[in-house]
């Protein structure tokens, strides 16, 4: 197996858990990254020989490489991939209550650039580099030997694949390619709550697994007879979460009126009715705070703002200005959920962002409860990046 060989003291990081190595990293003289072919497996050795890991190369951008294994006698096979689908999925299984969740989170489950998400019988994939991409045949036959469900659908259509000069496709492995992902999610009241979602059209895998806790920690804070409004509602998983722990009405704001369609038939499946607005959100919240509107309940829960560090001075003004927007809008005693999924926007500059935003509306903002991601997408503690999501669950008074 060729080898990657680092810089002095290059190793540090590595040392301390994280998986990537960045291009500046490398000794290039000593192991040219010409010399690699994109996906190629590699050793890891530092500047002193010593073994860091196997990896897999993308000569071509700044991550190089991606470790996926640290011990010499395990090296990155048929019997590595399947080992970490087995713990992956033992974890899932004992912190999911169905087999509706987030299977394969990248690095936090050492399979970087891999996402897999579990909807009953069928699993829906997402590959991010070229070494993963290279590794598929593999993780095909593991998924198969694993779990075997009835379908494996690769959504590969992030836009991290541009930058790993890889193509879009969304296909089927195996299987059936369905129209709709059927989903369920189980509330504290142990209803579970059933779902539909777009597959080829949805976002992402086309399902927000990564806030289900929070969906259910709803409950502890809302209001009694709450009237809701749920801001980026996508499929109305919030919205209708809601209702089933106690609103008494919802409204859904999105910019997609085909995904306001299932946020209504999902809220009908379900027992409950929606009012929904097909609008940009910023523009809506300004047509509603025109009109006086006033909601016991406002959800933030937009898309990534900051996607690059170039982005966040800019982004953080799109978050306060959102939040300022919204807390025109909560009535008096009222609560705000205010989230972000840019891992570039920290939890105190989310919180600089609503306390900005309070001073510039006159509110006064109590933060009662920190939400994060759900565990079925677990934090590697030496690697920052698998720790995105923020949800700040807020009451809201007059000053």
């Amino acid at each position: 197996m060729p080898t990657l060989r680092l810089k002095h003291n290059e190793d540090r990081r590595l040392r301390a858990g994280h998986l990537w190595v960045f291009s500046n990293e490398i000794d290039v003289t000593a192991t040219p990254l010409t010399d690699f072919a994109p996906g190629a497996l590699c050793r890891v050795l530092s500047d002193r020989d010593q073994f860091l890991g196997y990896a897999y190369v993308n000569p071509a951008t700044l991550v190089a490489a991606r470790i996926v294994s640290r011990e010499a006698s395990r090296p990155v096979d048929a019997k590595l991939l399947t080992a970490r689908l087995e713990s992956a999925l033992a974890l899932r299984s004992r912190v999911a209550a169905g087999p509706y969740y987030r299977w394969v989170y990248g690095d936090a489950d050492g399979l970087p650039g891999l996402v897999l998400d579990r909807f009953g019988d069928l699993v829906v994939g997402q590959i991010a580099t070229v070494g993963i991409e290279r590794l598929r045949p593999d993780i095909e036959a593991a998924v198969r030997r694993v779990l075997g469900p009835a379908a494996l659908v690769w959504k590969n259509d992030s836009g991290a694949r541009a930058l790993e000069q890889l193509p879009d496709s969304v296909e089927a492995a195996w299987g059936t390619l369905p129209a709709d992902l059927e989903i369920e999610e189980v509330m504290a009241s142990g209803r579970a709550l059933k779902f539909r979602a777009p597959l080829a059209a949805g976002q992402k895998t086309g399902w927000f697994y990564d806030q289900t806790a929070n969906r259910a920690a709803l409950a502890r804070f809302l209001p009694p007879r709450a009237r809701v409004l749920d801001v980026c509602s996508y499929a109305g998983a919030w919205a209708i979460a809601a209702l089933e722990q106690g609103a008494a009405t919802a409204t859904c704001i999105d910019a997609s009126g085909a995904a306001l369609k299932y946020a209504q038939a999902n809220a009908a499946r379900n027992g409950f009715s929606i009012e929904a607005i097909e609008a940009n959100a910023f523009q809506a919240l300004e047509a509603l705070a025109s009109r006086s509107a006033r909601f016991d309940v406002v959800i933030l829960d937009p898309p990534a703002f900051i996607k690059r560090k170039k982005d966040i001075a800019q982004g953080e003004a799109a978050y306060r200005k959102l939040n300022q927007l919204a807390l025109a809008l909560v009535a008096d005693d009222g609560l705000l959920v205010s989230c972000s999924c840019s891992y570039h926007l920290s939890q105190d500059a989310l919180l600089g962002a609503v306390q900005g935003a309070a001073r510039r509306t006159g509110r006064f903002v109590q933060v009662l409860h920190f939400g994060g991601q759900s565990p079925d997408h677990p934090v590697h503690p030496a690697i920052p990046e698998t720790r995105y999501l923020k949800a700040l669950f807020c009451r809201v008074t007059r000053e």
